[in-house]
């Protein structure tokens, strides 16, 4: 049977390349969205000219509504009917020092990278006897970098929730993360953006996507592995 995998914020960046990436190697997508619907189309009929046996099926919902989410993971498996990955990619990156970080950035910021993926994640393993599922946080969380001061608390808590749902889930579901430094450049910068940022860090390369793919594919492949972090980063955590 074809196996399943619900990737959040699907459609675009590291979303849509791990769509691609797991496509290729055999599995649904379930292609969650919420603003990039067009982009959302697109992966959809990319995909489906590439792999006609498989099935790639969109899937709107809005994070920052928690009502929302408690449907998402019903919706996924009324469809596919099972779920073999949940991989909980989308996040929201604003800045802000504490000083300036209102209560609605916090509240927004905490509702999108830490409640939506714990809902997903309680829901999943309600409904799975056994899974996977793979959280993306951020380098950030070996620091404390005030720059994003809301973003980056949430990725903490967010690491946390990693290892404890790793626990609790055991040993029929296995929850790992993966932690990346910078890996594409924002819309309005090229991969010089990257390059410089790079000399910053003990690699001095830029990260790419390629590591991410190899992560997630040692995510999978090891059966024994849970509670787990791997930093894509070029050793910036080290600094």
């Amino acid at each position: 049977m074809v196996k399943t995998a619900l990737i959040t914020g699907a459609a675009k960046r590291i979303g849509k390349q791990l769509s691609l990436y797991l496509a290729n190697r055999g599995y649904n997508i379930a292609i969650h969205y919420n603003s990039s619907k067009m982009d959302a189309l697109n992966l959809q009929s990319e995909l489906q000219k590439k792999y006609g046996e498989q099935k790639f099926e969109l899937f709107p919902c809005d994070l920052n509504d928690s009502q929302a989410c408690s449907d998402l993971i019903n919706s996924v498996f009324s469809y596919f009917k099972r779920i073999d990955i949940l991989v909980n990619n989308a996040s929201v990156f604003e800045p802000g020092l504490i000083r300036e970080t209102s209560t609605e950035l916090f509240q927004y910021q905490m509702n999108v990278n830490l409640l939506a993926p714990f809902i997903l994640s309680r829901d999943y393993a309600k409904n799975c006897k056994e899974g996977l599922i793979v959280n993306f946080l951020d380098t950030r969380i070996s620091t404390y970098s005030n720059s994003h001061a809301a973003y980056s608390l949430s990725k903490v808590a967010f690491s946390h929730l990693t290892r404890m749902a790793a626990l609790e889930f055991a040993p029929h579901i296995r929850v790992n993360g993966i932690a990346p430094g910078a890996t594409l450049p924002p819309k309005d910068q090229g991969e010089e953006y990257l390059l410089e940022l790079a000399k910053k860090t003990p690699m001095q390369v830029p990260v790419g996507i390629q590591p991410i793919l190899q992560s997630m594919d040692y995510i999978i492949n090891n059966k024994n592995l849970t509670g787990q972090i791997l930093f894509c980063d070029g050793g910036e955590q080290l600094l």
